[in-house]
């Protein structure tokens, strides 16, 4: 599935992803391939991205949580997803 991030100065990543993980208004919320359409918004929190590898252009703006699994984290003050047939778009803060 492809996520793009983007915030109003830059974008933060675009690529394809195993799955995403969101700091949801009511709690963490996990979005992985095939996932149902969903509108939601985000909260304070970290977006953790799982992925083999992010692009070189796109590293400087992720933290690398675990070696093992590949999960990149980008932190986000409030935003909102908009996901559907595996493409989101993250708008944050």
């Amino acid at each position: 599935m492809n996520i793009k991030i983007l915030t109003p100065e830059f974008v933060v990543f675009e690529g394809d992803v195993k799955s995403v993980l969101l700091p949801g208004k009511n709690g963490d919320f996990h979005i992985m391939k095939d996932h149902a359409a969903i509108v939601a918004s985000l909260i304070g929190g970290k977006v953790r991205v799982f992925t083999n590898d992010i692009d070189e252009k796109y590293e400087k703006h992720f933290t690398k949580e675990n070696e093992k699994e590949s999960v990149f984290s980008f932190p986000v003050k409030s935003g909102v997803i908009e996901f559907s047939n595996n493409k989101g778009i993250i708008l944050a803060e």
